[in-house]
């Protein structure tokens, strides 16, 4: 095992109060550090600032995905309560019906062929037992799965955001821009942005392009190998236009950077990049596991939130920027007293 590849090293100290449970005020008032890779410096701005540190002809790339309200609460036939998150759909099977992957609490008392009550309009069936608390369950509806789901269903905050999700988080849960439903944990970086930055990032002729990366999980499951490289990340499924593409050969011609919104983003892009210079368009399932020695096609710079410690998204941003100067910075926006994670403020890695 190569130093650089143990995972107690993709380690930081956080103080539990600057984990933020609540986004800011508006979303461009998040804070904004800055990373020079050429230089290992870093600066510190709003993010309402970040227009300027984009140029003309640069692409700005962003995951359209929209979070779907993943977490639903019921009973088992004997009356105990349970709780379900959706992780991954499996199946359409008609307008009212549906089967999903689930992660279940508590689960051990579950078993197939048990029956999920969720409310009068919607039950579950388990159909197999799976790892880890996850359950294959085909869902039964009164009405359409879609619009039922839409009622009954809660915003699934991520577990070190200790409260309920709300009214407030099924808005700022979401980026502007989301379009089309799948996700089960927001792209985070993304949140920041407002109708009116993307304006100005056109204004200054930046050109804005999209894939649709439908966050599941896998992304956050924690890390247990000492050796990174034994980690094993799950598939997410990828849509990326044939638009998109031309836009980053376009891109690429005229001389700017491609920019990615997020983590899920660059996942996407250089999972597309092929070896022989060509760019993959449409569905197809990204596996891509991203850390230090890893050779990025596409991506020029990217936007991110701070992520958690020995994370395989630390890994990611790492690979990007460099380990030893990325932990400097991340110790530095503790001292500075910024805001983490999922509703934190946030890092463009130039």
């Amino acid at each position: 095992m190569t130093l650089i590849h143990q995972l107690d090293l993709y380690d930081y100290c956080l103080p539990p109060e600057q984990i933020a449970q609540e986004p800011a005020a508006k979303r461009d008032l998040s804070r904004l550090m800055v990373l020079e890779r050429a230089t290992k410096t870093w600066l510190h701005a709003g993010f309402s600032d970040l227009i300027d540190f984009l140029r003309p002809r640069d692409l700005l790339v962003v995951n359209d995905s929209r979070v779907i309200p993943a977490r639903l609460f019921g009973s088992k036939e004997t009356s105990g309560r349970v709780e379900l998150l959706l992780v991954r759909e499996l199946d359409r099977i008609s307008w009212s019906s549906r089967c999903w992957e689930c992660i279940l609490k508590p689960a051990r008392s579950i078993r197939s062929g048990h029956r999920i009550h969720l409310g009068e309009e919607c039950s579950g069936l388990v159909r197999e037992k799976l790892e880890r608390g996850r359950f294959i369950i085909d869902f039964e509806c009164r009405r359409v799965f879609d619009d039922w789901l839409r009622d009954a269903g809660h915003i699934p905050l991520p577990p070190y955001i200790r409260r309920r999700a709300n009214e407030l988080d099924r808005d700022r849960y979401q980026t502007v821009y989301a379009k089309y439903d799948g996700s089960v944990a927001a792209p985070t970086a993304g949140l920041h942005f407002t109708d009116n930055i993307i304006n100005r990032v056109r204004e200054k002729g930046i050109e804005l392009a999209s894939v649709t990366l439908h966050v599941g999980l896998g992304t956050f499951l924690p890390v247990e190998a000492k050796d990174i490289r034994d980690h094993g990340i799950h598939s997410e499924n990828v849509f990326i236009p044939e638009e998109t593409a031309h836009l980053i050969h376009r891109t690429r011609e005229c001389g700017g950077r491609v920019l990615a919104v997020g983590t899920t983003t660059v996942r996407a892009l250089e999972a597309a990049a092929e070896k022989h210079g060509s760019f993959k368009t449409g569905f197809f399932e990204c596996d891509l596991y991203i850390y230090p020695g890893f050779v990025f096609r596409i991506v020029d710079a990217m936007l991110t939130n701070f992520h958690l410690p020995k994370s395989s998204l630390l890994f990611l941003c790492a690979a990007f920027s460099g380990l030893p100067f990325l932990l400097d910075a991340y110790n530095e926006a503790v001292r500075q007293k910024y805001r983490f994670y999922s509703y934190g403020d946030a890092m463009f890695i130039v």
